[in-house]
């Protein structure tokens, strides 16, 4: 896909947005909804992004890889409504009703029907939609094929069709952006792992921290947030589908090496993949501020390893980015036990609160934004 897409439109939902996994409908066509917070209210033209890649490695790799091309599947129609309130937490796993309405239809090419080619990158022709502060985007698909992609770690709203209303199935071909062609100063990504994605608060909850980050920072800006669930500065570095949407943004904040520490990559390994991103985002004109890797109740030998990265982090890459941010003093259980996580591996709504607070600090004295 041209560049163009990301020149005219940028997100407009702090909701994670990636491909993890695949499946297949098994030659049913099937219907499916999710449902995204909108971030930014009023009336736009919104044009859905897709990617038919996996953008990283899940869990120890058996099942799918970064930038595994996912096969030929078809979108046989395609609409957009709104929804004005989404239950939280455990209510959505017991969800059936879905009150959206006012729909749109979605073409692709100015066609109803899509056929989607094995890592093809596509959108959906624009539509004008209004929507108002807090209300929910619902893309609602009929689809069917062998290899789709989906988000297997999802926490927002994502429902497929069933006999008696709605049933609770993350299995749905995800919006790669809810892109909008709202004008802004910045075009901000988040990428990183399950953390950045938002795991560790309630589903739907918008409460990780960086939705925090981006609500403090507010409208004038454009958030993406390019978290996913087991993902590894080692995906990113290849340089494949998952990095290539990373560029396309203005602003860059970079939190990667928990997954790559536990699933046993070596410190010379994770610090060459971590140098690798900082170059590529800096070839493609991103300003980077680079985290720390966060605390994860690490063992004696990984603490060692996850200690001399983050100092590698401190002492070298700042010197190759616009900010270093160490957020382990914010997460950690104490200046003796550093490794230990306080708020939790995947940090609860109280400890995103407290990292979301100081990394808006720190941006805020840099005057990056």
């Amino acid at each position: 896909m041209s560049t163009d897409f990301f020149k005219k439109y940028t997100s407009n939902t702090c909701a994670g947005s990636a491909n993890q996994l695949y499946f297949s409908t098994n030659g049913k066509v099937l219907t499916s909804r999710a449902l995204y917070k909108i971030f930014a209210q009023g009336e736009y033209n919104y044009s859905i992004l897709f990617s038919n890649t996996i953008d990283s490695t899940y869990a120890d790799g058996s099942i799918s890889q970064k930038n595994l091309a996912c096969g030929e599947w078809k979108i046989h129609s395609a609409r957009i409504g709104r929804c004005a309130k989404m239950p939280q937490g455990n209510e959505v796993y017991a969800t059936t009703e879905i009150d959206a309405y006012d729909f749109k239809e979605l073409t692709f090419d100015e066609k109803r029907e899509k056929t989607v080619a094995p890592a093809e990158i596509f959108a959906s022709d624009p539509v004008s939609y209004r929507f108002e502060a807090g209300e929910y985007l619902c893309l609602e698909i009929e689809y069917s094929g062998d290899m789709i992609p989906y988000h297997e770690e999802s926490i927002i709203p994502i429902f497929a069709r069933a006999e008696h209303g709605w049933k609770y199935d993350k299995r749905m071909p995800p919006a790669s952006m809810v892109g909008c062609d709202r004008c802004v100063q910045r075009r901000i990504a988040y990428a990183g792992d399950s953390i950045t994605q938002g795991i560790g608060v309630p589903n739907n909850s918008y409460e990780f921290w960086n939705a925090r980050v981006s609500g403090a920072l507010g409208e004038k800006n454009a958030y993406w947030n390019l978290g996913i669930g087991f993902g590894r500065a080692n995906d990113a570095s290849s340089d494949g589908a998952w990095l290539h949407k990373i560029k396309q943004n203005d602003l860059v904040i970079v939190c990667y090496g928990v997954n790559d520490i536990c699933q046993g990559m070596s410190e010379e390994q994770i610090k060459r993949d971590l140098a690798t991103i900082v170059e590529r985002l800096s070839e493609a004109g991103c300003q980077i501020i680079l985290q720390t890797i966060p605390p994860f109740d690490y063992d004696k030998e990984k603490t060692e390893r996850w200690l001399r990265i983050n100092e590698y982090i401190k002492a070298v890459l700042s010197k190759r980015v616009a900010l270093v941010f160490d957020n382990v003093p914010y997460l950690s259980k104490s200046e003796s036990e550093p490794q230990i996580a306080k708020y939790g591996g995947h940090p609860n709504e109280q400890g995103c609160k407290v990292w979301a607070h100081a990394l808006v600090e720190a941006i805020k004295k840099s005057s990056l934004i």
